[in-house]
């Protein structure tokens, strides 16, 4: 009987033990988790100057938490984790190393949000197209001499010819596609097509003032891609009309403006050479044919 209730108490003891060690472990695990929050020593002010210093720190975090996140693109619900690393570069010693690994972050940015993404725009809807990892490996190979798949004279003539190739192909397909376009725009019924090459169809008749090349024209506008995308509209701009002279615009728009009465829509169909031709603007491809809803509101006098 003895025995029997000492085996009990011991299995009990044991399943207590290791009940204890799972919570424990759970505890653990979950303060693991957790994000780490560094510990400040409290504030004492006691000259004038101490005081002075803190509204110094104070006074210069006017406006930053805009600038994170509207210009770094921050998220300032982490704004632990950006103290943090603010703490580490204020309070070390700038060494070598610190400064080329701060140098390396920064870099690391621009080229990441900055120039990869131009040379890959730069490739769209080309033969080739840029692959991020094998760019940041390139670049960083490139940093430390590592030759091996690649020699730095051979990696810049090589990305030359194929930045002429793909530039090449692209030109001639966008043009193509532009010149067909028009070719069958200019069979359909109320299109209008001038010596210059633009095409416009009247889509309301107008019965106010031409203007001149030198008048400040009020106008509406949308325009669009020939594959149907929207590229920019004056009601992106705010409620009122667009404001500028003829001549401030692409030709193709200096010609319709100075035909249109005040009071007119016309829908304008314009070749790349009347547009912005070899180049590139916003998320306007180059050689791009452009189509446009223009409305004459008025003249500006």
């Amino acid at each position: 009987m003895k025995k029997s209730l000492i085996i009990a108490l011991a299995l009990l003891v044991a399943g207590a033990s290791f009940a204890n060690a799972e919570t424990a472990r759970k505890k653990k695990k979950k303060e693991q988790q957790k994000p780490a929050t560094e510990v400040q020593a409290p504030v004492v002010l006691t000259t004038g100057s101490d005081s002075l210093s803190y509204a110094a720190g104070m006074m210069m975090t006017n406006g930053l938490f805009d600038f994170l996140e509207k210009q770094l693109g921050v998220d300032t619900t982490y704004m632990a984790d950006f103290v943090r690393g603010f703490n580490e570069v204020v309070g070390s010693e700038a060494t070598p190393q610190q400064k080329a690994l701060r140098a390396g972050y920064q870099i690391g940015q621009q080229v990441k949000e900055g120039m990869a993404v131009r040379v890959k725009q730069e490739f769209t809807n080309t033969p080739d197209s840029i692959i991020y990892p094998i760019l940041f490996r390139g670049f960083a190979d490139a940093l430390t001499g590592d030759t091996t798949v690649m020699k730095t004279d051979a990696a810049d003539e090589f990305f030359k010819v194929k930045q002429q190739y793909n530039q090449a192909v692209l030109k001639e397909r966008l043009i193509k596609e532009g010149r067909d376009f028009l070719a069958q725009n200019a069979q359909q019924p109320g299109v209008i097509t001038t010596p210059s090459g633009l095409q416009y169809k009247v889509l309301v008749k107008g019965e106010g003032e031409v203007p001149q090349s030198t008048d400040k024209v009020k106008v509406n506008y949308e325009g669009r891609l020939i594959d149907g995308t929207v590229f920019d509209a004056s009601s992106k701009h705010g409620n009122a009309p667009a404001t500028f002279t003829p001549t401030q615009v692409i030709k193709g728009w200096t010609e319709a403006l100075t035909m249109m009465p005040v009071g007119s829509k016309w829908q304008l169909y314009i070749p790349q050479e009347l547009g912005y031709g070899e180049r590139p603007a916003g998320n306007i491809p180059p050689y791009s044919t452009l189509i446009f809803d223009v409305e004459l509101v008025g003249i500006d006098k």
